[in-house]
């Protein structure tokens, strides 16, 4: 195959609804999705012929597929579709439906079920890369088991009106919250005043992901700032070079991190969660557990509903477990097996929750747990779920407090630029020697 040559991408205001600049570079269209399939040809005769493949043929038909599934879009030409959400579309009802054939069945199903997330999720996080995978499964989960309880349990008569219309509050405020901790988890921003100019970059980063951005990369330059007291001028601080970050070239304010799957430093960096494909940090703590919470409770308020429904013979807090004739008709069945499944992510939620409630009681963040935990630098109590680093903490009423009042100071002084760049490189090649 023929090596084709990289063009400069063209405006996104001159394209098409059904137009897109493929990953060469070059103008297509959505149409022309089954056209030039070199690589999938290639892998296709290879397998007719019983040959072997090519260790790099099947990442090659994979970027071929991510880059042409495209929907058309109004403005600036289709849209990539990213593979990763179409699994749980089509993994979750199968599964379920499968389940709620009979008990044994479903015994399978909802073990296999989280234990191929977890692997999936240790799968992905090894290779530090950015899947929609787990927001698809998140949303999908939501919205199917908010279908199922309108279709199967409203018909059989057991729910009212106001029950219903409580759930569809929930899942609303739910998607509502969600939608507001997604918008901005706090980005450090470098000093404006050091910034002489802004490099853009078409072609992913070795040191970034290629999904941040879309492939675009905008790189600051920064200079020296001369000003201040001569003997300070050429050296760097012990604060700025423990706190300098290399890939985003800003110098972190205390408790910030980078993130290594979004590529970019965080302002109080909790943990990059999966399941809103976003990090959790200054400006959308309070919004996560905000979110967490009213899952939790819609969740737990549907469940009680259809335990009612399907198993109402049997007590709330043991019709789980014990619920004689439910197999007998299909749909019942299909709903005691989607309260199941209910559980199981309210379960894992439910500890999600309460970790973090014991982080933002004793000041830590969850990055600063787990760093703690590995220096050995920490008090930790109940296996583990409670860790106390004693460095930022107030006390119970002051630590939440401070929780609560930390989206207000989203605008901190601008991170300092390093007062020389060479001698900045200089101590970056020394701690690179010394490690080595």
């Amino acid at each position: 195959m023929k090596k084709r040559a990289t063009k400069v991408p063209e405006e996104e205001g001159t394209l098409c609804c059904c137009e897109y600049v493929n990953r060469f570079g070059e103008r297509s269209h959505v149409a022309a999705c089954c056209c030039d399939c070199e690589d999938l040809d290639d892998a296709c005769d290879r397998f007719l012929k019983r040959e072997p493949q090519k260790p790099e043929s099947l990442s090659k038909v994979t970027e071929v597929f991510s880059d042409r599934i495209r929907v058309p879009w109004l403005w600036g030409g289709a849209r990539k579709v990213d593979l990763s959400i179409i699994p749980p579309l089509i993994l979750l009802p199968v599964l379920l439906h499968v389940a709620a054939l009979h008990f044994l069945l479903g015994m399978v199903a909802l073990t296999a079920l989280p234990g191929l997330v977890l692997w999936y999720y240790y799968f992905t996080h090894r290779k530090k890369g950015r899947t929609l995978f787990f927001l698809s499964l998140a949303l999908f989960s939501l919205g199917y088991m908010y279908y199922l309880f309108i279709t199967e349990v409203l018909p059989s008569g057991d729910v009212g009106p106001v029950q219903v219309t409580v759930v569809t509050v929930g899942v609303i405020l739910t998607l509502v919250a969600l939608v507001n901790t997604k918008r901005e988890p706090g980005v450090v921003r470098p000093n404006q005043d050091s910034v002489h100019s802004t490099v853009t970059y078409y072609s992913s980063l070795p040191d970034r992901d290629p999904a941040t951005h879309g492939g675009r990369q905008d790189v600051m330059m920064t200079v020296a700032n001369r000003a201040g007291s001569s003997e300070q001028d050429g050296v760097v601080k012990e604060s700025s070079r423990r706190n300098w970050c290399p890939v985003c070239r800003v110098s972190r304010p205390p408790r910030a991190g980078h993130c290594r799957i979004c590529g970019v430093c965080v302002l109080r960096l909790d943990h990059h969660c999966v399941w809103i494909n976003s990090c959790v940090g200054q400006a959308n703590h309070r919004s996560f557990l905000v979110t967490l919470l009213l899952f939790l409770l819609t969740s737990l308020y549907g469940i009680s509903l259809v335990l009612q429904s399907v198993c109402p013979k049997q007590h709330l807090f043991t019709a789980l477990l014990y619920c004689p004739g439910v197999y007998n008709q299909y749909s019942t069945a299909l709903c005691f097996t989607c309260a199941w499944y209910s559980s199981i992510v309210t379960g894992g939620l439910l500890h999600l929750l309460v970790v973090q409630v014991i982080n933002v009681s004793y000041n830590v963040t969850e990055r600063e747990a787990r760093t703690a935990l590995r220096e050995k630098t920490a008090r930790s109590a109940y296996w583990g779920l409670v860790v106390d680093t004693g460095v930022y903490s107030r006390g119970f009423r002051g630590n939440w407090a401070e929780f609560m009042t930390m989206g207000e100071k989203l605008n901190p002084p601008p991170s300092p630029a390093p007062t020389d760049l060479v001698a900045l490189l200089g101590v970056n090649i020394q701690e690179k020697c010394d490690n080595e």
